[in-house]
């Protein structure tokens, strides 16, 4: 009966060393509860703050200090072959916002692309929303890439668009051959007259 007794002591030691286990396994769950507890620190991603993320990555538009309160204005795009600078305006000329590419950050040949033009435009806009622009007219110069996605990238953060213009300078022929030729007394140019004056 001994050894019945100490082989039934044997088989119920393992049982007991059992139970105190959750014991050791409950402090190392108490030490990866605050790593889980912590909050994840929100993404700092271009495209979120530009608004071409997903509809829970929307920018909140801030109002800027010393606001303006303008609720029309224009954007001037200019587009050459090297870069792309677009300047927000109220409906007088005052600017409430540009941007370039170069101040985006991009350098040599991707100053002129279509993408910078489009990140451009989306920041001159960001910066003019913040003074309470919701209609814009739009007016592109220049013959460059960045053209048409920066008139896309108005529409896409949200400003309603009321007309596009295209105001690329254009010489109409340009001085008639006579006058290339002979040129007329600067101060008969400037007066509008066509007579030379006495001397």
């Amino acid at each position: 009966m001994a050894s019945e007794e100490i082989t039934n002591e044997t088989a119920e030691q393992p049982v007991e060393a059992a139970t105190p286990a959750p014991v050791a396994e409950t402090p190392a769950a108490a030490v990866s509860a605050p790593e889980e507890i912590k909050k994840p620190e929100p993404r700092k991603d271009i495209f979120a703050e530009l608004g071409l993320g997903g509809d829970d990555d929307k920018p909140k538009i801030l109002k800027a200090k010393g606001s303006k309160n303008v609720s029309t204005g224009v954007v001037h795009v200019s587009s050459t072959f090297n870069n792309t600078v677009v300047t927000v305006t109220d409906q007088r000329g005052n600017v409430i916002g540009w941007s370039s590419a170069g101040k985006m950050g991009f350098k040599g040949s991707r100053k002129s692309t279509a993408y910078a033009g489009q990140v451009v435009c989306q920041d001159a806009c960001r910066q003019a929303m913040g003074h309470g622009l919701r209609e814009v007219e739009v007016r592109v110069k220049g013959p460059g890439s960045g053209r048409e996605s920066a008139v896309r990238a108005v529409q896409t953060i949200g400003i309603e668009i009321t007309s596009i213009k295209d105001v690329t300078p254009i010489p109409h022929n340009g001085w008639p051959p006579c006058l290339i030729e002979n040129p007329l007394p600067i101060d008969l140019i400037y007066h509008g007259s066509l007579y030379r004056s006495p001397r």
